[in-house]
């Protein structure tokens, strides 16, 4: 079969609910569909949802994941912060587990300093350390410490961005907890949101990886591997590989990727349709996007996008391309909201682009002050 870059990005657009927005009682559903919301900025989470459900209110996201526990927020794919699903949970634990463990490889153990009878000691003392409690990082830093008798690991602990408990997350011993004031802390997963068991492992690797096919495909096996945060492009070759018959291999524009083999007829006959999507920091979309497709993103502009340290920026999307950068700002009872295309906008983009920025001011209150500028 072959495909061109424009008909899947305008059927990407469709299975991330950026086509239309899904109603709201369907919201946790989209979470779901578009695995997690990256959480490195709360701000950005609720937005990346309010992209992409119609009705969203400002505290739903907050009630979802702290009062009602539908959600979790943990490390996740590619060690970064997510919102997940509180109910699959299990899923995303045992996809980790699929991985080498990161305190297993030598490189990680001598940047930290620890030796791996260390490393294990101290993965084992974090859910005993919050048994029946939350704790501060500082706290639980102590307490394992205490526990393990280890000099200058409360101290590691303390460091960094959390890099020596992201293991533990991964294991499923360690989600956040409300905050105190401003310090974040941390609980058990079984404590918090209640029993749950991980299914094996190879069933965990084909349900992960028809989710990410289903919503980001097609896709090679580098793409898969970016974006579950695999040490090598051959573990996603070994993913897709799991799947069999499920997934088939397509051309589009001349490049052999692999998508879903149930999904090939509805992606040859999506075609744009002139949605544009102001998407925040660190979406989704972004995330997976085929950054190297000069289809997808002027080669010239990537820069402006996918910038140091990992940072990704707000973009605007036009059709599936990332036609542009935007900003939000608030001054007293205004939303400053700045959109620099990366290139001429049509009347109508230009008028879907007014719509959106409509709409985001509707969502985080307050009079638009909208401009549009050549970049």
């Amino acid at each position: 079969m072959k495909l061109t870059w424009p008909g899947v990005l305008a059927w990407r657009l469709g299975r991330q609910h950026l086509a239309e927005r899904a109603p709201r009682e369907r919201a946790l559903g989209v979470v779901r569909t578009i695995a997690g919301l990256h959480a490195q900025l709360t701000a950005s989470a609720e937005l990346t949802l309010w992209a992409r459900v119609a009705g969203l209110g400002r505290e739903d996201v907050s009630r979802w994941l702290w009062q009602e526990r539908a959600l979790v927020k943990t490390w996740a794919m590619r060690g970064t912060l997510h919102l997940m699903p509180a109910e699959e949970l299990g899923l995303w634990v045992a996809a980790q587990g699929a991985l080498k463990p990161r305190h297993h490889a030598g490189s990680w153990l001598r940047h930290h300093g620890l030796t791996r009878e260390e490393a294990d000691a101290m993965l084992a003392a974090i859910p005993q350390a919050l048994d029946g409690r939350a704790l501060t990082r500082e706290s639980l830093a102590g307490e394992v410490a205490r526990i393990t008798g280890i000099d200058g690991l409360d101290g590691k602990l303390r460091g960094g961005f959390g890099d020596l408990l992201k293991p533990a997350a991964f294991r499923g011993d360690l989600c956040f907890a409300p905050s105190e004031g401003r310090n974040v802390r941390f609980t058990r997963p079984d404590q918090w949101l209640g029993p749950w068991e991980p299914p094996a492992e190879d069933e965990a690797v084909r349900a992960v990886t028809r989710r990410y096919l289903a919503a980001y495909g097609p896709a090679d096996r580098e793409a898969l591997a970016r974006w579950f945060g695999m040490p090598s492009p051959a573990g996603g070759g070994r993913w897709l590989k799991a799947l069999d018959d499920e997934a088939v291999v397509v051309d589009v524009d001349g490049e052999d990727l692999v998508m879903l083999a149930g999904d090939v007829e509805s992606a040859a006959a999506a075609e744009p349709t002139g949605v544009a999507r102001l998407l925040p920091a660190f979406d989704h979309y972004v995330v997976a996007a085929p950054r190297g497709r000069d289809a997808v993103l002027p080669s010239d502009q990537r820069a402006r996008v996918y910038r140091p340290q990992g940072w990704l920026s707000p973009v605007l999307v036009v059709d599936g391309r990332i036609a542009g950068v935007w900003s939000h700002e608030r001054k007293g009872d205004r939303l400053v909201v700045a959109v620099e295309p990366f290139g001429r906008l049509s009347r109508a983009e230009r008028a879907a682009v007014e719509a959106e920025a409509a709409a985001l001011a509707a969502f985080l209150g307050g009079e638009l002050e909208l401009t549009v500028g050549r970049s």
